[in-house]
């Protein structure tokens, strides 16, 4: 049994995990449990958001996948009678034939408890890292704003850092409270802003009359803080704009489903630009790339800023900016490139769910290692 933390994003790329653990191990594997006690506190089930009966089916010649405990197994449960514990992170698949499996063995039922980043991204035998490709690809079918968790508000009026600083301070789970916001951007660790895509955009000549989907939840600061955005890009979409209102209230109070909405908009967009590298980022990334290398502009965010503050203090003209920002980007569009590897430093790594080399098509493209 596994219960899921985080959000959309980050819970999918633990339930493949799950899937090839469970698979690897040869047991049964429970539907997973969706989180509904975090930060995004949506009630959600697997089987509101994925196509349950799709997920089994699918994957039966791979892994037994039940919806609920068999009548024996689930009396011992309701007793009490089942291990529950967290995996640790980053683990290769070793750590679970010689540590849990053997706990299965002896409790019958194990119940993994947190399961993001819970395996490696490299090191694994082939067959596995397919496995994980499959469950993510075809398998499962289908935000509050992070501004106060991440501290970064460039661009934040005093009331609105203040605001943003309280809500830090009231998670108290949130470890993190002294935030330099101005250094993290600095070191390309923030989202870039509205007015900053604007820039970037603009930068990268894309046609101003191109209608874009805003895949995010509600943006903090509303309207003031988009309307450098849609000055510039007036066709701005939102699912808000796309649905009608009764169309988009059967997803209210379900940030879950709203996230797998967005989800399937930037999989199926002619051009995917990320502004933030979180979960949702690099999953559709990945699933993009697996679906032929569709474009997408992997913004490096770092030299960005350092470019975006030159232009914006004078020492840049439109046209050296322009020329800067895309000469930063002329590998960084999707295209076929190898994964980093870093032993013994698996955080740091390319991430397996960004760039599944081991599941993505021939390419007429070179690989590059940049």
């Amino acid at each position: 049994m596994v219960s899921c933390n985080g959000g959309l994003n980050q819970m999918r790329a633990a339930i493949c995990d799950m899937v090839a653990i469970a698979r690897y191990l040869n047991v049964t594997l429970i539907v997973p449990e969706l989180d509904k006690t975090s930060f995004w506190a949506d009630p959600s089930e697997f089987k509101d958001i994925f196509d349950v009966d799709h997920f089994i089916t699918s994957l039966r010649d791979e892994v037994r996948i039940l919806k609920e405990l068999p009548p024996r197994l689930k009396r011992r449960a309701e007793m009490g009678m089942v291990y529950s514990m967290p995996p640790i992170s980053w683990s290769n698949i070793s750590y679970y034939m010689n540590q849990i499996l053997p706990l299965i063995q002896k409790y019958k039922i194990v119940h993994l408890n947190k399961t993001d980043a819970r395996l490696a991204n490299n090191g694994l035998p082939i067959e596995i890292q397919r496995l994980r490709c499959r469950v993510n690809f075809s398998a499962l079918r289908y935000e509050m704003d992070m501004l106060a968790f991440s501290g970064c508000t460039h661009g934040c009026t005093d009331e609105e850092v203040e605001e943003l600083t309280r809500m830090r301070y009231a998670y108290p789970w949130w470890k993190e409270k002294v935030i330099d916001s101005e250094l993290k951007r600095k070191d390309g660790q923030c989202p870039l802003t509205p007015e900053e895509t604007a820039l970037i955009l603009r930068a990268l000549d894309v046609d101003p009359n191109v209608r874009i989907y805003i895949a995010a939840g509600e943006i903090y600061g509303g309207e003031r803080r988009m309307a450098n955005l849609s000055s510039s890009y007036p066709n701005l979409e939102r699912k808000e704009t796309l649905l009608e209102h009764s169309e988009l209230m059967l997803f209210q109070n379900h940030s879950s489903q709203m996230a797998a909405l967005d989800y399937l908009v930037s999989l199926e967009s002619d051009i995917f630009v990320p502004t933030y590298d979180g979960n949702m980022a690099k999953v559709v990334e990945g699933h993009r790339r697996y679906l032929g290398f569709r474009k997408t502009f992997l913004l490096d965010r770092k030299p960005l800023v350092k470019l975006i503050d030159q232009y914006d203090n004078g020492s840049l003209n439109w046209d050296e900016f322009s020329s800067s920002v895309k000469a930063a980007h002329a590998n960084r569009m999707g295209n076929p490139v190898l994964r980093l590897v870093i032993p013994d430093r698996p955080k740091e790594e390319d991430y397996f769910y960004a760039n599944p080399n081991e599941c993505l098509p021939p390419s007429d493209q070179p690989w590059s290692t940049t």
